[in-house]
């Protein structure tokens, strides 16, 4: 069966991967990050459009069957350019899905969105929010430091918790002391985690917040997504290699590297750094992986 292609800017979309594994056990996959150029949060729109062009048509030459783009960065820059390019092929990005079940789960339609810099800046929840209800309320904050934790192990205990709650206490108020810094009523019923490496740190999230917030999880809300998408569009194995990108000379089979009789297989692909991508993906993945098993490619 032809692989599904997940791309990123680096390793935070490890999480989307992880959580398409679990709901798609069977699945093989490819997965590309491109930590030669991370991070995409402090380009232009028109470079991370360019980068994530690159991208796909490294994982189309593999003969994907439908492209996840694991980056809210680029999901928000660069989709239509995607879709627009490769009409024959199934892309979905995490913004779309996070925002649906977010206005889903909210009774108060008060959101809140954490994500960084430049997501935040770039208003791309907002918009996808407001698209879906135009009365919801969506109240935005940059958790930059959030990327760094993630990335050094540090997602649990006082410290995590700590920089959650200084985030946090301003829009939700302290839930250990009872002193709401929003007046009462005012607070986000649903919190948004709109960034990719956003999941590893949830458990010091959820420490933080009232208990009657709910969670919305970027990454297990696009696996369904792309269950949804295969299963209703009934994609065949084979949809990458119609798209012109596939057929180009020189263009590598997902089946030329890996078995193609065994069922949820990943092919790891990165541009820079196998062995920082090995150990620092681990954390997000949850389980081990090998610097041997990652292939350094150019774009």
């Amino acid at each position: 069966m032809n692989p599904i292609g997940v791309f990123d800017s680096g390793v935070g979309g490890l999480t989307v991967l992880r959580a398409l594994r679990a709901a798609m056990p069977d699945e093989n996959f490819i997965y590309l990050g491109d930590t030669a150029r991370l991070p995409y949060g402090t380009k232009s729109a028109e470079t991370v459009v360019r980068y994530s062009l690159q991208c796909a048509a490294a994982l189309i030459r593999r003969r994907i069957r439908c492209l996840v783009v694991a980056c809210n960065t680029a999901s928000a820059s660069a989709l239509d350019a995607l879709r627009a390019h490769h009409p024959t092929l199934p892309v979905i990005g995490v913004i779309e899905p996070g925002a649906e079940a977010a206005v889903a789960a909210s009774a108060s339609q008060h959101i809140a969105v954490i994500a960084t810099e430049g997501t935040v800046a770039g208003g791309a929840y907002q918009t996808a929010i407001h698209r879906l209800n135009p009365a919801a309320r969506v109240t935005s904050r940059a958790c930059s430091l959030f990327v760094s934790m993630a990335e050094e192990g540090w997602t649990q205990g006082p410290i995590a918790e700590a920089v959650a709650r200084r985030y946090l206490n301003p829009i939700f108020g302290d839930p250990i002391s009872g002193d709401p810094i929003l007046q009462s009523g005012e607070a986000p019923d649903t919190l948004v985690l709109g960034c990719t490496h956003f999941p590893a740190l949830a458990e010091s999230i959820r420490a933080v917040l009232p208990p009657q917030v709910t969670i919305v999880d970027s990454a297990a809300t696009t696996a369904a997504a792309v269950l949804r998408q295969l299963r209703g569009a009934g994609a065949r194995d084979g949809a990458g290699a119609r798209d012109g990108a596939a057929t180009r000379d020189g263009a590598v089979s997902y089946a030329d590297r890996t078995d193609p009789a065994a069922s949820g297989a990943v092919y790891w692909l990165a541009t820079d750094g196998a062995a920082r991508f090995a150990r620092v993906g681990s954390t997000f993945l949850g389980e081990t992986l090998r610097a041997e098993a990652v292939e350094i490619i150019d774009l």
